[in-house]
């Protein structure tokens, strides 16, 4: 199949990018469901058409509107922290074109996805229908709000860096929920966080590794 190739390669980066932060991120490789999510999620139709040559370099890439894919590693990362089950309620903030969404949609049996800027907003919500993943729904709106109408979810994952933890986003985790979350100002020291809430509510936090996202923007 197109492709198969460099998506082998893809995994071999990710695996490599384990190995290198192992320390950091406390494990020697990320769970086998993550991994074969991130084989089968067709992460070509999620970047540009004139990009898709480039779409398993680990490395992030341009999507329009100021915005980026995030590169393998970091999505197969974030994914992992969350530890989803096959009944797990997932929030993401920041849809782009709709890959992290779909790697969430392979293993949670329901996706909520907030994207700010509504024309990355309506692509991404065609590009998931027309790639079958009808467990995600969509919508334009402030991530810093979370979306209160479905939660408490069992894991949020932020594609965004911001400056603090939404208090909204911990509100709607549920207790025994984690989030993954860059925080940090734009374009200086951002540290990619471990949020999660025990059963009795309390919430704990741990850096896990130092990363660059873009900004995550606060709308009205």
């Amino acid at each position: 199949m197109k492709f198969d190739r460099q998506r082998r390669q893809m995994i071999a980066d990710i695996e490599a990018g384990v190995a290198i932060t192992r320390k950091m991120i406390g494990k020697d490789r990320l769970d086998n469901r993550v991994m074969t999510a991130m084989r089968q999620v067709p992460r070509e139709e999620f970047v540009p058409p004139d990009l898709r040559h480039a779409a398993f370099r680990d490395g992030a890439l341009p999507v329009g509107h100021g915005q980026t894919i995030s590169q393998p590693y970091i999505v197969a990362l974030m994914t992992d922290m969350l530890e989803l089950t096959d009944d797990s309620v997932v929030l993401e903030v920041g849809t782009g074109t709709g890959y992290q969404a779909a790697i969430l949609a392979s293993l949670a049996r329901q996706v909520y996805s907030i994207e700010r800027i509504p024309a990355l907003a309506e692509a991404a919500r065609q590009r998931l229908e027309d790639l079958g993943y009808d467990n995600v729904e969509t919508r334009c709106g402030n991530g810093y709000q979370g979306w209160p109408e479905k939660a408490p979810f069992d894991g949020i994952v932020v594609t965004a860096a911001a400056p603090f933890i939404p208090p909204a986003l911990l509100e709607q985790l549920k207790p025994g929920g984690r989030m993954a979350i860059p925080v940090g100002l734009p374009y200086s020291h951002q540290e990619l966080m471990l949020v999660s809430r025990d059963k009795l509510g309390e919430t704990h936090t741990r850096s896990v590794l130092a990363v660059a996202f873009v900004p995550m923007v606060e709308t009205d």
